[in-house]
């Protein structure tokens, strides 16, 4: 069993928030970008509404799956204590999501170019809400550490 540690003595330190205002709108563009691109060609893939359904919900299951799997690495780089076999649940499904997700792309009757485009706008949620949920997790951080002045 690995040691855990209170993560509460470096929450009251003070100190400057992480993220600029700048940063933070570039990340829920890129990933409004990221959705609007995957949501375009889920839209328009030329298959079957069962194929597409399927694709569909694929994509939802890794979005979940990325957000759980960002949480549960950042709550044990803290030493939070966790339910044994968590992390094997965390990670199992994060590979099922992408494995199920990548194996769907790969079966699909579409062009190349289609393709190429679904495999790639899908990457591009993968790694936009990777850094979501960092950004979202330091904003909620520093906002327990250093409350809000009007003032500000």
């Amino acid at each position: 069993m690995r040691p855990t540690t209170n993560p509460e003595p470096l929450m009251n330190t003070p100190r400057a928030p992480r993220d600029t205002k700048a940063w933070q709108l570039q990340v829920w563009i890129s990933f409004g970008i990221a959705v609007l691109l995957c949501g375009t060609g889920l839209a328009y893939l030329p298959v079957s509404p069962i194929e597409r359904a399927f694709m569909v919900m694929a994509y939802v299951f890794c979005l979940c799956a990325v957000f759980v799997l960002a949480k549960h690495v950042r709550d044990r780089h803290a030493g939070m204590p966790e339910t044994p076999g968590w992390s094997f649940v965390v990670w199992g499904s994060f590979a099922a999501a992408m494995g199920l997700t990548g194996w769907g792309l790969w079966e699909l009757e579409i062009s190349p170019p289609y393709a190429a485009f679904m495999l790639v706008s899908w990457l591009f949620l993968i790694s936009s809400t990777f850094t979501l949920a960092k950004t979202l997790r330091d904003a909620y951080e520093d906002r327990r550490v250093r409350p809000h002045h009007p003032s500000e």
